[in-house]
């Protein structure tokens, strides 16, 4: 018997080339993570306070002077992205969703909308 190379299936490569497009695509693709917080409420230790999501719009751009009232006090509510998050307070991230998808990496700067 002669030694032959073994080849893989057709089918095997292309799932497995299918793996690769679909984790590449979806770490482009996918929003990166945010909190609605106050940002009135600023603590130089702590960073923002964490709100309800409801007081942010569903919308994942960012829009300042976002005033609601919630329980008669006025609340300047936005989305923060990509924040370290302890407490009920999130710190170090940005108020700009652009800015949060260019430091996801994987290449994806290039294809955020410049609206922030």
């Amino acid at each position: 018997m002669a030694d032959t190379p073994r080849r893989l299936r057709s089918s095997t490569v292309v799932l497995g080339s299918m793996g690769v497009l679909a984790a590449a695509l979806s770490a482009c693709g996918s929003d990166p993570d945010r909190r609605c917080v106050d940002r009135d409420s600023y603590d130089f230790i702590n960073g923002y306070k964490i709100v309800a999501d409801k007081n942010c719009t569903s919308s994942g751009t960012s829009s300042y002077g976002k005033n609601r009232k919630t329980g008669g006090k006025r609340m300047d509510a936005d989305w923060y992205y990509d924040a370290d998050v302890s407490n009920g307070y999130a710190d170090n991230g940005t108020f700009s969703r652009s800015e949060a998808v260019e430091r996801g990496g994987f290449g994806c700067s290039g294809s955020g909308s410049g609206g922030g």
